[in-house]
């Protein structure tokens, strides 16, 4: 668990089935769902059954990694590292994905998420490759993306459906600053 100095009161834990009524009130927030490729209408069910069994989303047991943040004792966001496909020739890679409410968006929540999603895939997982979609006009999060050693790579055109008009997406991706590498002979028992 990561504690966050003052002022902020923001603690970051792993995410649990009892946090899904409080990801449906965050997933049916109109400033929030159309930045992420949810569909409205969030349901609890669905959200406790993610939550107890993430790989039952992607269809593969994996080490993924869901994090939220809460500031007295509300989830104001989430993060998540989930495998980036069910290929072997994948493992290096996972996708992220970050989600924070809109009464703390611009406050550093985001930050602090993508910290700790970096720290582990780096420190404990060794990933060569996080990647991420983005919407072209969420330039506030293109700039936190960017912050964290991200670059855009592509645009997909037409990529999502949004209220009703199809938009591009960014595809992002950050590399390793600093791959794992094998010790020195000399440093062997």
């Amino acid at each position: 668990m990561i504690q966050v100095d003052p002022p902020y009161g923001v603690t970051l834990r792993r995410a649990c089935p009892d946090d899904a009524d409080a990801f449906v009130a965050m997933m049916s927030d109109a400033a929030v769902y159309p930045g992420t490729m949810q569909l409205p209408y969030a349901d609890a069910a669905v959200w406790r059954h993610r939550l107890t069994n993430p790989a039952a989303t992607t269809g593969i047991v994996t080490a993924d990694l869901h994090l939220v943040a809460v500031h007295d004792g509300q989830l104001i966001g989430s993060a998540g590292l989930h495998p980036a496909g069910a290929s072997v020739r994948r493992r290096h890679a996972m996708g992220l994905g970050i989600t924070v409410t809109s009464a703390w968006q611009g406050q550093g929540v985001g930050h602090l998420l993508m910290m700790a999603m970096c720290e582990h895939a780096d420190r404990w997982v060794g990933l060569l490759r996080l990647e991420l979609t983005v919407f072209t006009d969420n330039s506030r999060a293109i700039a936190l993306y960017q912050r964290h050693g991200f670059e855009i790579e592509g645009t997909h055109r037409a990529y999502g459906l949004r209220d009703g008009v199809l938009v591009d997406v960014h595809s992002m991706a950050r590399l390793h600053p600093n791959p794992p590498r094998l010790p020195s002979a000399s440093s062997s028992p």
